[in-house]
């Protein structure tokens, strides 16, 4: 089956100097797949021009006159800039001439345009933001990482239910565990969203691991942990700058003098390898989940390698059938008869 990818080329820092070298690589490397670049013809052009026939129908340039801004509102994006590469790809996928779109740019206004022009999955109240981390034995699916600063426990539980079921179609497991981040193990810790949280997790029927505190994210305690945007990105950016202060002063413990240099290159495989597994750039693509379509944010600094590995794992999404199993699961749990002197099921279906 062939999956049609839709790029914004203008988005992320460095534009169609990384975008396009990406989708480029991606058709080289998998005969099954096709992209539709969107942005400025001219600048797309200019980097593809000694490629420019050598896939035939798999690669489209589809031309979008305006750039949506990293630091530009969403809200301003989303009425004054229709004919946006970012706009123009997610209308793609809405029509259906794309079953994906992969985007560097704003994430506010992507969430946003995606939002607006793709509706939300019936079940779903709010869209959220997944990525992956590593860990110590292997890699944990989080969310949401900034798209809903303020949840509601109903809101935890729809992010639980997407998350085990990106993580049962992408990784191939029956019934991936399901986590809950708080500041404790035990029950009786947290806010009471987060014990109201709990309490619908546990009976939603996923593979509720229970409570999960910030160090279980990378010891792999579980396969997906759930938490509100807030707590999500915190997490996220502290992960980050702790790996960055790491490198650092790797190097120039390395660096300090004739000694420690030679000891650097005895040291480099050893290195090279621990570079390889904890390299950013391959967990680079964060799902929008909860939409009527495929839509994934690239890391707006991302260079090729990077922004390669978030098509990559579009496509995958793709060919899995993610959203299907999604929309699946919430209708099974939106059909489930409430026990006895229970609420009825929280997940309703929306408009």
């Amino acid at each position: 089956m062939r999956v049609t990818v839709a790029v914004d080329c203008m988005g992320g820092d460095h534009g169609p100097s990384v975008t396009v070298p990406a989708a480029l690589a991606l058709l080289r490397e998998d005969p099954a797949t096709a992209v539709i670049l969107v942005g400025l013809s001219s600048a797309i052009e200019s980097q593809i021009r000694r490629e420019q026939h050598a896939f035939g129908d798999r690669m489209v340039v589809r031309h979008a006159a305006e750039v949506v801004g990293m630091d530009e509102p969403p809200a301003l994006a989303m009425r004054s800039k229709k004919d946006s590469s970012m706009r123009v790809a997610i209308d793609l996928v809405k029509s259906g001439e794309a079953q994906a779109a992969v985007s560097a740019g704003n994430t506010g206004a992507l969430m946003a345009i995606s939002r607006f022009v793709l509706k939300t999955l019936p079940g779903i109240d709010r869209p959220a933001i997944a990525t992956i981390m590593p860990t110590e034995n292997g890699r944990v699916y989080v969310l949401d990482l900034g798209a809903n600063v303020d949840c509601s426990a109903e809101h935890l539980l729809q992010f639980g239910i997407m998350g085990a079921e990106l993580v049962s179609c992408v990784e191939h497991k029956a019934r991936p565990t399901v986590g809950l981040l708080n500041i404790g193990e035990e029950a009786i810790k947290g806010n009471e969203t987060v014990k109201q949280a709990a309490e619908l997790l546990r009976a939603s029927g996923l593979n509720f691991y229970g409570n999960v505190e910030g160090d279980d994210i990378f010891k792999g305690t579980t396969d997906v942990v759930v938490c509100d945007g807030f707590v999500g990105n915190v997490a996220l950016k502290t992960a980050e700058g702790l790996a960055q202060m790491i490198r650092k002063f790797l190097r120039a413990e390395f660096e300090r003098n004739f000694l420690t240099r030679i000891a650097a290159l005895i040291a480099l495989p050893v290195l090279n390898a621990f570079k390889r597994r904890v390299d950013h750039r391959s967990y680079n693509g964060a799902s929008l989940l909860g939409l009527r379509g495929i839509v994934l944010k690239s890391h707006g600094s991302a260079d090729a390698y990077a922004f390669e590995c978030a098509l990559r794992r579009g496509v995958e999404e793709v060919r899995t059938g993610m959203l299907a199993h999604i929309s699946e699961r919430l209708t099974q749990m939106h059909r489930a008869p409430a026990p006895q002197d229970e609420q009825p099921p929280i997940v309703q279906a929306v408009s």
